[in-house]
């Protein structure tokens, strides 16, 4: 239909013309007007206490002691659970979060700017290898890092990526689509061209020399540093596509670990939702799918702009590790990713596959036409809380998200 087609060709245009820059890192409180005192945003779509699963009431408890709403992890569940605490998705505050995605007042956040629309979008910083907040770590070591971020590390890249005027992203993402990354499970190469990039700065900016090496030293052994910058990049291109009348064009995927749901272009800020899916992967030693948690986190924004699952064959590596097959397997879900987008992206190419651009703009009508349904790349948390990663893997998208969507732009569209 001629009105799906003009409004699609919008969105892609949209998609396209992003210029997303990293601008900042500050509280978010000061990022985020809405964000309030005793407010907890969450990955995925809205989800209560009650629902919640192990891990992400892990990371409730852990981030309620963080901010000093609790003395403890038990009177934090109590206040949780007593509704003492908001829950609302990262998403309804131009967020994003990877895994549990705990976002509150005093963590620092990354600000991205997509400057051709004027719109910004957030993300927490990541917080490195190990037991983590985002796989539902909350003991003190989690706690300890968490007061570094906000305390040191945050104000001092802030003041870098100022000093900078900073840092263009979709150059960085080409960069990194040669070297071996698809921007989700794989950040190896983005992280260590980020740190080219802010090294200098750091240096210029932050006069405690201690300081100042536990922050390259922090970036450099985390190669998933980049993966929210990625984010809150995926999550600033796609929010200006939102809202386009008749236009079938996925502009978020997220989950909450019980929940999963997507957002559509021309059904503005509604959510579909299904069942979340369990992810097929590789498990760390001494687990296995047994204590695995279902999917969770908002990273699968990066899916929505043809990164992760969609551009596996730039990153053949991550097949095996996320159990995918084979690494020569790559293209394979790259190829048929491209059977339910809408086009190529011509800036972001994958040399090894011809220089082909990654598919971009998932269009629910192909998803349920083809039965086809998003690849994403994901980790694996255990299903009990304070225990953290276990594996990683990939994850299929719920086909009923998809069908609901469609069904939902058939009646504002006024077709049968």
């Amino acid at each position: 239909m001629e009105r799906i087609e003009t409004a699609n060709a919008e969105a892609l245009a949209r998609m396209f013309a992003a210029e997303p820059v990293l601008a900042d890192v500050i509280p978010a409180r000061e990022a985020m007007p809405g964000l309030k005192d005793r407010m907890i945003l969450h990955a995925g779509p809205p989800i209560g206490w009650e629902r919640m699963c192990g891990p992400m009431r892990g990371a409730v408890a852990g981030i309620i002691v963080f901010e000093g709403w609790a003395a403890d992890l038990a009177e934090a569940e109590r206040l949780a659970a007593a509704g003492g605490v908001e829950f609302h998705p990262n998403h309804h505050l131009d967020a994003v979060g990877p895994m549990t995605g705990m976002t509150t007042v005093s963590q620092p956040v990354m600000v991205v700017e997509n400057r051709a629309f004027g719109n910004r979008a957030f993300c927490a910083i990541n917080e490195g290898l190990g037991k983590v907040m985002r796989f539902g770590g909350n003991d003190a070591e989690v706690l300890d890092r968490l007061r570094w971020l906000r305390d040191t590390f945050g104000p001092a890249l802030g003041a870098a990526i100022r000093e900078k005027g900073g840092v263009g992203l979709k150059a960085i993402i080409a960069r990194g689509l040669g070297m071996g990354d698809e921007m989700h499970q794989r950040n190896v190469a983005c992280s260590g061209l980020f740190l080219r990039e802010i090294a200098p700065s750091l240096a210029r900016t932050c006069g405690d020399r201690e300081a100042l090496a536990r922050a390259l030293a922090f970036i450099a052994a985390n190669d998933q540093f980049f993966l929210n910058i990625a984010m809150a990049m995926g999550k600033a291109i796609m929010d200006p596509v939102r809202g386009i009348a008749g236009s079938t064009v996925v502009t978020a995927m997220s989950r909450n670990g019980t929940d999963f749901g997507i957002r559509v272009s021309g059904t503005g800020d509604r959510w579909f939702t299904a069942p979340v899916e369990m992810p097929e992967g590789l498990y760390f030693p001494g687990f296995s799918a047994a204590d695995a948690n279902p999917d969770m986190g908002d990273s699968a924004i990066v899916e929505t702009i043809g990164l992760g699952g969609f551009a596996m064959a730039a990153a053949p590596a991550v097949a095996g590790f996320v159990g995918a097959g084979a690494p020569s397997s790559a293209a394979t879900f790259t190829r048929a990713m491209g059977e339910i987008t809408l086009a190529q992206n011509p800036e972001w190419t994958i040399p090894a596959a011809d220089y082909l651009g990654v598919p971009s703009g998932i269009d629910i009508r192909r998803v349920v036409e083809t039965g086809i349904a998003p690849t994403i790349n994901t980790g694996i948390a255990h299903r009990e809380p304070g225990i953290g990663q276990v594996g990683a893997g990939v994850v299929k998208a719920p086909m009923a998200c998809f069908e609901q969507a469609v069904m939902a732009i058939a009646e504002e569209l006024g077709v049968a």
